[in-house]
Order: C-alpha cells, then structure tokens, then sequence
C-alpha cells in the first residue's frame, strides 16, 4: 500500500505510542498536519510559539518519562527550537523534533524560509538527520525514537523536505532497526561493580552524590536502598532533586554553589564518594582540583564520555545506573555508621537553612515554603531560572521522583511556564506549580493563551522583585553594587496580563495574604497567575562563590 511521507510520520508516532504533540504549524510542515487532521489518538497542543513548544514538550517527557514530540516548520519555525534543544541536550531529555524543510530541489538556493536547521542542531542534540529519500523516512524515525530514549537519553531532530512529506512510498513492512555502531553500554563492568562494592563497604565517611541519571534510569528505589542499607548520606545536584526524599534524615539537600552548607562539608570530608548519574558540574564542584579531595571516587554513568571529563575518579562504572545499583545492593553488607550519621545531624543542627523573615515585606523563601505546606509536598513544581528557581531548590522538599522540573545544564530563562503546560498535560491528576520571576515569565508569557485555550490549570506564582534578581546579587556581591542593566524598571500589570488572556490573576502585596492566595489559586479549575511582591534586594545564601569552595561559603 502507497502512502505519502506526511502519513508515514503520523503512522510512526502512533506506532511509537505518541499521544501528544505540541507544536506550531508553517508553510513546510502542512502536509504533516493534513496528516495529523481528524487522528484522534494524538492531541495536538497550539502553543504560541515553537519555543514554547519544546519546552511544552520537555516538560512533558520529564514528568511522564515518555519521548516528547514537536512539529515546527523551516527556518524560523525550526530555529525558534533551538534553545530548547540545546536545552534538552544539557539535561538529556528524550525528544523527537521534526521539522519542515524547503524542497529538496530547493536547499542550498537561500530558498524562502529555509534554513539548515540539520547543520545548526549538530552540537545541540544527540544525533540528526536531513530525510531525502522517502524511503528512509520510516527507518529513520523508527531509529530517532529509538535513540533519544536509549542509553543517556537526549533530542533527536528530522528534518523533513516538503517533497519528501509528499511523495509517496510503499510500506516496508520487513523493517528492521539495524544501529550496529549505536550499543549503548548499560550493565556495568563486573569487576568495577565488586570494586566500588568493597569501597562502599570499607568507607567510614561515604556519602552519595545523586544527579539527574538516578531519575532518567528510574534508580529512586535503588538509590533509596542503597543509603538505608549503608546509612550512607544523599547529596544532591539540583537535577537529581526528587531522586531521595527531601524529608529523610539521610538527606542533605543540594550540594553546590547554593548547597547546604552541610551537604557541602559533608562531601570535603568524605573518605568514599559515590557519584551516581552525574557529570560533575562546575555549579557543584567550584574547581574540580579543590572537590572531594579526601575521597575515593566511584563514578557511575550511562555516558562514558563523562567519566573522568572533570574530575578524575578511581572506580568508573560505565552503565545504567539502576541495573548497577541493582548488582550492588546483591552484594552490599548493611552498615549503621553511627558516628558518621551523628556527626552530619550535629552539622545539620549547627548550619541549618534558614532566612531573616519579615512582617514588612514579603520574603521569597516564605512563598515557597507556604507552596509547599499547601500542596504538602504532592505537586509537580516547574521553575525558571536564577534566584526563585534556587529557593525553591532550598525551601521546597521534594519527595519523589519527577516532581522537579527546572533547566539545570542551560540555565534558560522561559522555560518554566511552557515546561508546566507539558507536565499538567503528561499528568492531569497532579498538581502543577510553575514557580518564576518577573523577568523569566515574561519571556514566554504569551503561553497563557495556550493554558487558557485548552483549560490547563496550572498555577503560576510570580516571585517578583522587578529585577534579574541573580544577575543583580552578583553585581552586589562581586561587582561593587553596580547594578548594570538588571533593575527591569517599568514592569507589567501581570494581573490585567493574566485577565487579557482569560486567565485568573492574583495580586499578592502583604505576608498576611501569601496563604489565602495560595489556597484560592490551588482551589480554581483553570489557569492562576499570583504575583506575589517580594523583598526587592533579598539574597540566595547560602553561596559559594565562583571556583571557590566551602571554606568561602558566604550565608
């Protein structure tokens, strides 16, 4: 049977159990959508534009663990991706992106619209293609899908020509995926895994160190085991946040240049450092010469070329990290390690996380910490980037795995609000609080019309301080006060915002009013956005500064 290369995409997906789309459709990209028309078993969510729509389609596959999908058409359409798959590739989010692209008779001619997304998106993804043989276009997407959600998971883009879209092709029904150069390494060296078994179990001060690997294998379980059979301590990267329940008295929080303070001495001490699905970033380890210096190093990753790419480690482990911890846990002798335990509770005691709280003005960290007490720990929690996104880090105790959704490796502001239309969609039973500033917000806030459009109801709460509130702290901190461009000066009435697109605002001005306005927001069937005015020059401590290390901790 013939059909045209638009209907083999479509097919694919269904194939692939694709049931969401976000996307935005163009000039090269209708005959996908005339394909899409009237197939029921995909929903097709209209954002208002193409980064709004990865980003959905990030927030997506973060929350549910599944392959996110967006349509985007040429040039502008397939740029407009860019950031987020530059963004999916630092946080190795598994996603498909196909594009539209000019005639093939076409490219190369500075044709209208046309752009070489293939060339632009190389360093940005895991792998890419440029389709221009119909009869490859089932091969290859089979292979994309298969790829991004594999070994260390990550974007995948397809470019598809419009003639390809349209030509058509006979079905290969002896398809097979055939990637002989493509095996993912995943269960680990036998005699690595005995080797940091032993260390594990000869450590007196071992402490884990989880990053976001532990929640893209689905490790929580393993990685829960682990510390309890081994009373072993749970430092975190702010990508691994979820992965070990922030209430446990083995938790120590986030570790880096924002950290607790205890998680952070907790490691310069330590005799045996487990880093499980991390890749060592300069956020958490300042100079990678001054990290864990006292301790014998296990690294366990699915991605080779990470081990020993920043700091050098003694035990590498190439593999998954759940089939890893699985074989050391078979092997593991459980140990109390009470002295070491004791020690990190009396640091805990002596340098917990704590704020000046005001009744003059309304701090940051309260808002968090009533978001947390209202949802009582169960919501999925997007954020932005810079100071919000760092108390949340701080003040919001995650419990379980996917429920933070932030933009670790890229930093990228915008991300949060789309990111939360993705999540809610993913898991329409959960809770959905998009936590930003003023000035992430305002970079895609024109998605409030995509929240409205399909009765999203997402919570947004608005940390504004009417500055690029990290950028101004290390202009106070490290810049002399030179607050260089960063006061936004004349900021919107985020609550005529929030009404011109039909959605609910809330103005939040007094400490008094932070908790009914959480608790109405939460109670609404439909899109929230509560601006809560915040203290404007309050800091995110504690901190250490830039390549220094927890002997510089400011806070």
């Amino acid at each position: 049977m013939k059909r045209k290369g638009s209907q083999v995409i479509i097919d694919t997906l269904l194939k692939q159990g694709v049931d969401t789309v976000f996307g935005y459709p163009g000039g090269q990209n209708i005959p996908i959508y005339d394909a899409l028309y009237g197939v029921k078993d995909i929903t097709h969510i209209l954002t208002r534009h193409e980064q709004g729509a990865i980003h959905a389609a990030d927030g997506y596959a973060r929350a549910t663990g599944k392959v996110g999908v967006v349509f985007a058409t040429s040039g502008p359409g397939a740029t407009n991706l860019v950031t987020g798959l530059a963004n999916a590739n630092m946080d190795s989010v598994p996603l498909v992106a196909v594009t539209g692209q000019v005639p093939t008779s076409m490219i190369g001619n500075d044709s209208f619209q046309e752009a070489d997304i293939y060339g632009i998106s190389v360093p940005i993804t895991k792998y890419n293609y440029l389709v221009k043989d119909v009869t490859k276009l089932e091969r290859v997407l089979v292979e994309a899908f298969h790829i991004a959600k594999s070994g260390r998971t990550g974007p995948v883009l397809v470019d598809v020509p419009r003639d390809i879209q349209t030509s058509e092709v006979v079905s290969d029904k002896s398809l097979e995926l055939r990637l002989p150069s493509y095996q993912p390494s995943i269960k680990g060296h036998a005699k690595q895994i005995i080797e940091a078994t032993k260390a594990i179990e000869s450590a007196e001060k071992p402490v884990i160190y989880a990053g976001g690997g532990v929640l893209s294998s689905g490790a929580s379980e393993e990685l829960f085991s682990l510390a309890e059979t081994g009373s072993i301590p749970v430092a975190m990267t702010l990508m691994g946040l979820g992965s070990f329940p922030g209430t446990h008295s083995l938790s120590l929080g986030m570790l880096g240049m924002h950290g607790t303070k205890y998680a952070n001495i907790a490691v310069a001490e330590a005799d045996v450092l487990i880093a499980i699905g991390t890749r060592f970033s300069d956020r958490v380890t300042g100079k990678p010469e001054h990290f864990a210096v006292n301790a014998k190093i296990i690294h366990i990753d699915i991605d080779p070329a990470e081990i020993g790419k920043i700091k050098k480690c003694h035990i590498p482990i190439v593999g998954n990290c759940k089939m890893v911890l699985k074989v050391i846990l078979e092997k593991l002798k459980p140990n109390k390690r009470e002295k070491w335990v004791a020690k990190l509770n009396e640091l805990k005691k002596e340098f917990p996380m704590a704020y000046s709280d005001s009744d003059k003005v309304i701090k940051p960290q309260y808002i968090i910490e009533q978001i947390y007490e209202a949802t009582k720990g169960n919501a999925i929690i997007t954020t932005d980037v810079g100071q919000h996104q760092m108390w949340t880090a701080q003040y919001y105790k995650f419990e379980n795995p996917r429920t933070l959704i932030t933009s670790g490796g890229l930093g990228t502001m915008g991300f949060g609000f789309p990111a939360a239309i993705g999540a809610k969609i993913g898991c329409p039973k959960k809770t959905v609080v998009n936590i930003t500033g003023d000035g992430s917000f305002q970079m895609t806030i024109q998605e409030i019309a995509t929240a409205v459009q399909y009765k999203i109801p997402i919570k947004v709460a608005i940390l504004n301080n009417g500055y690029l509130g990290m950028v101004r702290q290390w202009q106070e901190l490290f810049y002399g006060g030179r607050y260089s461009e960063t006061d936004l000066g004349v900021s919107p009435d985020f609550v005529k915002i929030a009404e011109g697109y039909r959605a609910k605002g809330i103005l939040v001005q007094r400490k008094e009013d932070v908790k009914s306005a959480i608790a109405k927001a939460l109670e609404m069937e439909e899109p929230v956005i509560m601006d809560f005015r915040v203290d404007r020059e309050e800091n995110v401590m504690p901190m250490i500064p830039p390549g220094g290390t927890v002997k510089n901790v400011l806070g």
